[in-house]
């Protein structure tokens, strides 16, 4: 399977079942009350976090995600039954993004879930209605629809420690050296593929996951090559680790110019914890490699960093990298408040709680009205049915939409708008 870390998709939750109409019919009982019972509720969109899953592949063909609608109700107060919700597995490490880069979930662990798209409440029956001085309603409310909206999806890789560096640095043979991962390389500027995983064990019995991120170009920060696709996974990384091939030209320039494509794509990023490691040092006089390290400390900002000589080829130095990783990693871990977060998530889109409503005259005879509640309502009004619009009307009374609309000076006959929902003659 390829790999794929950014898809767009469409969601649609469930709409709400209709509430119904219905008046009881018994023998011996010559006039038997309402009993229409309510709609279901819309089914949820939801996305739960997977080990299982390894990319958004299954999006490529799968552009839209659409959740079950709730059944209308039914006679003898039967209750319609409730959409099922839609659950979609996604990998650990997915970012959902809706209106532009608003992220609505962020699944960082197995098994984490998150409610992304809301079913539409179902509407209620007309039994639901009675009361002193309704005794017969001869309506009931619409179904909710469900939310819907397009969204972006982003892959993060989640991992202890981060394998940066130019082309054909030797990241690729280092995690290949250090773990089973078989990563797989190609001959151009991006020599891997595609950004690999892979757990090292540890002699304590722990492990680390190692990501090896594509090489870097010049420009990558801006989009260059693929540099931008891939730069996006390092910044989950609790540790940076430059690996510098001991043969280029200016080492100190090879660790300054990844550096800078980091800090472009993301200021926070230059203030990692890092571990330099210089590779390809097989064969190498005690002499150079004393100028190599020399010439990277000068340039080094924190003394701290480590600067480690290595060879994947004859293990030269892998212990102590490993170790070295663990001892950063550990204390990134401990430097970090620990939160409590909720095990679900739920979004809502924006305008989704309770708003004050508006009046506005938007002609010589009409008027509008908007507002979250107030639409909530319009939307499961049946504008056919006169005791349907009676009872908005009743509501837009107990709410003081109809005294703002006698001071802006509405007369009757003028038209009332409730939003893109239906409209009111006055």
């Amino acid at each position: 399977m390829n790999f794929v870390d950014l898809a767009d998709v469409s969601v649609i939750a469930g709409k709400g079942g209709d509430g119904k109409i219905s008046f009881r019919h018994e023998r011996f009982v010559s006039k038997g009350g309402p009993d229409g019972g309510d709609g279901g509720d819309g089914g949820d969109v939801v996305f739960a976090a997977s080990n299982d899953q390894n990319s958004l592949a299954m999006f490529r063909y799968t552009k839209q995600l659409k959740a079950e609608s709730g059944q209308p109700g039914g006679n003898k107060r039967k209750h319609g039954k409730n959409g099922r919700d839609l659950i979609v597995n996604v990998p650990v490490g997915t970012v959902a993004k809706a209106h532009g880069d608003e992220v609505i979930a962020d699944l960082t662990e197995d098994g984490e879930i998150a409610i992304i798209a809301l079913g539409g409440k179902g509407g209620y029956g007309n039994a639901h209605f009675v009361n002193s001085h309704r005794q017969a309603p001869n309506f009931a409310e619409k179904g909710e629809p469900g939310e819907s909206f397009n969204l972006v999806l982003e892959l993060k890789m989640l991992a202890d420690v981060g394998l940066v560096g130019l082309p054909n640095a030797g990241k690729s043979t280092l995690l290949r050296s250090i773990s089973n991962t078989r990563p797989k390389v190609a001959n151009y500027p991006f020599t891997t593929l595609s950004p690999s995983v892979g757990v090292v064990d540890v002699d304590d019995g722990s492990s680390l996951l190692f990501a090896d991120i594509p090489g870097l170009i010049e420009g990558a920060a801006k989009g260059k090559g693929l540099g931008h696709d891939f730069l996006r996974h390092i910044e989950r990384t609790a540790v940076i680790l430059h690996v510098i091939d001991a043969y280029v030209d200016n080492i100190a320039d090879a660790y300054i110019g990844i550096r800078q494509e980091l800090g472009a794509y993301s200021r926070e990023l230059t203030r990692r914890p890092e571990i330099i490691a210089i590779t390809k040092t097989e064969g190498l006089d005690n002499e150079i490699i004393t100028d190599l390290v020399a010439g990277l400390r000068r340039v080094v900002r924190r003394k701290s960093t480590p600067i480690l000589v290595i060879s994947a080829h004859s293990g030269q130095g892998l212990k102590e990298l490993v170790f070295a990783a663990k001892r950063i990693r550990d204390k990134v871990l401990m430097s970090k408040s620990a939160k409590s977060e909720a095990d679900v998530y739920e979004y809502r889109l924006p305008g989704g709680t309770t708003q004050a409503w508006q009046v506005k005259r938007v002609g010589a005879r009409s008027f509008k009205v908007t507002g979250k509640q107030i639409e909530r309502f319009a939307t499961r009004t049946d504008f056919n049915n006169d005791q349907a619009v009676a009872r908005l009307m009743d509501i837009l009374k107990r709410r003081g939409v109809l005294h703002e609309l006698s001071r802006q000076g509405i007369n009757p006959g003028d038209k009332i708008i409730l939003a893109d929902k239906g409209e009111i003659t006055y």
